[in-house]
C-alpha cells in the first residue's frame, strides 16, 4: 500500500483515532489540520483578519476540536468540517470583539500629542496649557532635585547661550567642560523621569 503518499483517513477514522490515542492520534491530528487549512484564507477575506491572526484562530479551532472530540464532547450531529468551521468561525469573532473593546484600548499607548488630535480646537488651546504647566512643574521640581549648578548650567543651555558664553558666565574652564557637565546634567534628569 506504499504509493508514496500518506493514506488519508476519512473524517470518521479521524474521530475514531482522535478518541481511542495511540500512534495514529497525531497522524489523525495532522491530517485534520491540513485538510481545513484553507479555513485561514476565509478568515483573512471574510472576517478581515490578519494571515497571524486567522492562523492563531485556525489553530486554536483545531485543538479546540481535538479536545472536544477526545473527550466525546462531539456528537457527530453535524460533519467534522461544519463542527470545524463553527468554532473557527466563533474564534475569528472573538478576534475581531478582543480587538474592538475597550480592554485592547487600555493597553494601546499614545502620545499626548496624538490624543490632541481628537480634541476640538477651542479644547485643544486649554488641554495644551494644562499639559504645559504640569511639564513646567514637574521639570521644576527635578531641576530643584539636581543641584544649583546644574540648574543654573541646564538654564543658560535653555536659553540658548553657547557653551563658551555658558563656561564665561559660571566660571567654567573651556566650552567641553561645559559640554561633557551638560551631559551629566541632562543624564541624571533622565534618571529622575524614570518611574522607581
Amino acid at each position: 500500500m506504499d504509493t508514496g503518499q500518506l493514506y488519508q483517513y476519512s473524517d470518521q477514522e479521524i474521530i475514531e483515532h482522535l478518541r481511542q490515542g495511540g500512534k495514529e492520534r497525531r497522524r489523525s491530528e495532522e491530517q485534520l489540520f491540513a485538510r481545513y487549512s484553507y479555513f485561514i484564507r476565509e478568515g483573512m477575506t471574510k472576517h478581515a483578519l490578519s494571515e497571524d491572526d486567522s492562523f492563531s484562530a485556525y489553530s486554536d479551532s483545531v485543538l479546540s476540536a481535538i479536545e472536544k472530540i477526545a473527550n466525546q464532547s462531539f456528537e457527530g450531529r453535524s460533519s467534522l468540517k461544519t463542527y470545524l468551521f463553527q468554532i473557527f468561525h466563533n474564534k475569528c469573532v472573538d478576534f475581531i470583539r478582543k480587538k474592538s473593546t475597550n480592554k485592547s484600548s487600555v493597553y494601546r499607548t499614545e502620545t499626548m500629542t496624538t490624543m490632541l488630535l481628537y480634541v476640538s480646537d477651542s479644547a485643544k488651546s486649554v488641554v495644551q496649557k494644562l499639559i504645559d504647566k504640569t511639564d513646567w512643574n514637574l521639570l521644576r521640581e527635578k531641576l530643584a532635585e539636581l543641584g544649583e549648578n546644574c540648574r543654573q548650567l541646564l538654564s543658560l543651555w535653555s536659553e540658548s547661550y553657547s557653551d563658551k558664553e555658558i563656561a564665561l558666565a559660571i566660571g567654567y574652564k573651556t566650552a567641553d567642560v561645559v559640554k561633557t557637565s551638560r551631559l551629566r546634567c541632562l543624564e541624571k534628569l533622565r534618571q529622575l523621569y524614570r518611574p522607581t
